[in-house]
């Protein structure tokens, strides 16, 4: 049977997550019957609001000429707006566009490394895509009062704090609320970047400060377009993982997202037995060796692994501490889940995943009764 999804379906549930996320309402029932109320009674046409193209030239460029680039200063009125944000589709993207790359001193590069370091959209980069992230994101100065971006604009820049204080603003029935304060640290303006949708709030500064900006294109191209590759890479490897059959498409896209790329080299420890388990591993690449303390003291080789394993469930669903030591052979590529994420993602394999841990169990008792014998 074909179920047709209307349209506008996917949009609508779009922004409700989007409003959920933004608010973090107590009672997300109460707050969906007043934002789906607020929605149809806005379905009526409203005017076209009027752009004004303003050239780049405007807000200052960076110094091209020098290894010092001058900082931008924010204006409130010459801001660069576009008329419409095209789709951006990853997959049908195979421009090959000139990295953007705004010089910066040694001084400059030191902060901006240190005000990315905790951005959570970078965290699955590969090295050189943070370099790509560094050259190309520019410093902004704002002053008191000062709008880094409106409410209802459509998304030009992403930004990350270097210094001062900015209030994050929601128009609500005409009025004006603030509902976060960010404090000399922080990111925002992604949403609209990544979801193709005008600015869901204002951002205003309250002191004197600086922004690190990167540009829409160069976000699409090092975030989306890196994140789309991940994914898609993740998934084909979790497709022929066994136990992660019973999983729907979406759930193992969902899996592939919230996997985070680690790598070590030969003869590296991947798991100490013994010690707090903070997640799971799938063998991306390379050879793992796997060992355990015996009963008297030494250190015996279970086994050896090879890409698409798994390991490091079994203290997650014991809720014990590692049961085991797991060695790098050679260089290993690991895809890491971490434990927030193990059975919110992982809940329908959960049962085959404890049968098999039983196994593991068995064998392991076993083996060193085996060994103890000898």
């Amino acid at each position: 049977m074909n179920i047709e999804i209307p349209d506008g379906l996917g949009d609508l549930l779009r922004d409700f997550t989007v409003a959920v996320l933004r608010e973090r309402p107590p009672d997300i029932y109460d707050f969906a019957v007043r934002f789906f109320t607020k929605v149809r009674e806005n379905r009526r046409p409203k005017d076209v609001p009027m752009y004004v193209i303003v050239d780049d030239d405007d807000i200052g460029e960076p110094d091209k000429d020098s290894f010092k680039p001058k900082c931008q200063r924010l204006n409130r009125y010459g801001r660069r707006q576009s008329v419409s944000a095209e789709r951006y589709d990853p997959e049908e993207d195979v421009s090959d566009d000139e990295k953007a790359c705004h010089g910066k001193t040694d001084e400059q590069r030191e902060r901006l490394t240190e005000a990315v370091s905790g951005i959570l959209l970078f965290r699955a980069l590969e090295p050189e895509q943070m370099q790509d992230v560094l050259d190309a994101m520019f410093e902004t100065v704002v002053h008191p009062g000062d709008y880094v971006i409106r409410q209802g604009d459509d998304g030009d820049n992403f930004y990350v704090i270097d210094s001062g204080q900015y209030d994050v603003l929601v128009t609500v029935n005409g009025e004006e609320k603030r509902v976060h304060t960010f404090e000399g640290k922080g990111s925002f303006g992604e949403l609209a970047l990544l979801y193709n949708m005008p600015r869901s709030a204002s951002v205003m500064s309250v002191s004197h400060g600086s922004l690190w900006a990167m540009d829409r294109n160069s976000f699409r191209r090092i975030v989306l377009k890196s994140a789309f590759k991940k994914r898609k890479m993740y998934e084909e490897l979790l497709e022929n993982v066994p136990i992660l059959k019973s999983l729907e498409h979406y759930e193992r896209s969902n899996l592939a997202d919230a996997l985070v790329t680690k790598k070590y080299t030969d003869g590296e420890c991947i798991i100490r037995q013994g010690n707090e388990a903070d997640g799971m591993f799938f063998l991306e690449a390379g050879v793992i060796r796997v060992t355990i303390i015996n009963p008297d003291g030494e250190e015996e080789e279970l086994g050896q692994h090879s890409k698409g394993k798994y390991f490091g469930e079994l203290a997650l669903i014991e809720n014990q501490p590692r049961s085991a030591n797991v060695y790098a052979v050679d260089e290993v590529k690991v895809a890491f889940l971490e434990r927030e994420c193990f059975e919110r993602l992982l809940g329908p394999c959960l049962d085959i995943m404890k049968r098999n841990s039983e196994l593991y169990k068995q064998y392991t008792e076993q083996h060193s009764v085996k060994v103890n014998c000898e």
